[in-house]
């Protein structure tokens, strides 16, 4: 096996920038979804269960690594987890890959959450046209959040179709066999 490409997006883009096209393709979803249920239903707005709306904005981040760690399950013993709180406050969950894993599966690991989350969000507000608000600002939420997934499927996708993805240090390495010669 040889190291076709490496891929780190936190270096390749910086923090600052991916912080800022997250929150562009927030604001961008946000107000696109919510014009498109505006137009939709004429429904009044409810404010009725805004503790719900918090509990499911609380929730999808550790839904969202949930499904990330659903389908590589069977490769359980490649897979740690480890909790960090940054800035003392913000809990956050990482999944590191110990060993190479298919691409097929890695690529099904990483758009999962955006696939479940927001299919989720955009059937209950179509059910629940009343709090539109609250699934727009959810759909929002989580779909700037997604956006280094995203990223990193747009790199995959350009790699060799039998390729192993490995986590190291310096990001993902895309792995492919070496030819016999």
């Amino acid at each position: 096996m040889h190291c076709w490409k490496t891929i780190n997006v936190k270096k390749q883009y910086g923090s600052d920038r991916l912080f800022f096209i997250s929150a562009l393709i927030g604001a961008g979803v946000f107000t696109s979804y919510y014009m498109l249920l505006a137009i939709m239903y004429a429904d009044p707005l409810s404010d009725q269960n805004f503790l719900l709306f918090m509990i499911g904005m609380l929730a999808i981040y550790p839904i969202h690594k949930l499904l990330h760690l659903l389908p590589l399950l069977g490769s359980r013993k490649c897979l740690k987890i480890s909790l960090r709180k940054q800035l003392k406050l913000c809990p956050t969950i990482s999944l590191y890959i110990k060993e190479p894993v298919r691409k097929s599966r890695f690529m099904l690991a990483l758009v999962a959450p955006f696939a479940v989350i927001n299919t989720t969000i955009i059937a209950l507000s179509i059910i629940w046209p009343a709090y539109s608000h609250y699934f727009a600002i959810l759909l929002a939420y989580h779909s700037a959040l997604s956006v280094t997934d995203l990223i990193y499927i747009r790199n995959l996708a350009r790699s060799p179709r039998h390729a192993l993805i490995e986590e190291t240090d310096t990001g993902f390495e895309i792995l492919v066999p070496q030819p016999i010669a």
